[in-house]
């Protein structure tokens, strides 16, 4: 099964994370499927690549709680919905 999680980089006490897409019995830094947004908690910036992100929740990944809330924040579910119902 796929997830979409958040893979620590930065340095310490600087923390930016990597949205990924990612096998689950994979650890936090291991292999990632592919690199699909980036996410700075204290700057507060996000970065998503909507298409592929859109491809995998297609294909049933499952975003973990706090990719969902980001992903909620940009409104990426709306466009999933609406894709949803075109293709119906």
């Amino acid at each position: 099964m796929v997830k979409l999680r958040l893979k620590r980089c930065g340095r310490k006490q600087r923390a930016v994370y990597r949205i990924v897409a990612i096998d689950v019995r994979s650890r936090r830094e291991g292999r990632d499927l592919r690199k699909v947004g980036f996410y700075d908690p204290i700057k507060n910036q996000t970065h998503l690549n909507v298409p592929a992100i859109l491809y995998f929740l297609e294909k049933g990944a499952q975003p973990t709680e706090t990719v969902q809330d980001i992903l909620k924040k940009a409104e990426v579910f709306k466009e999933f919905h609406s894709n949803q119902t075109k293709l119906n």
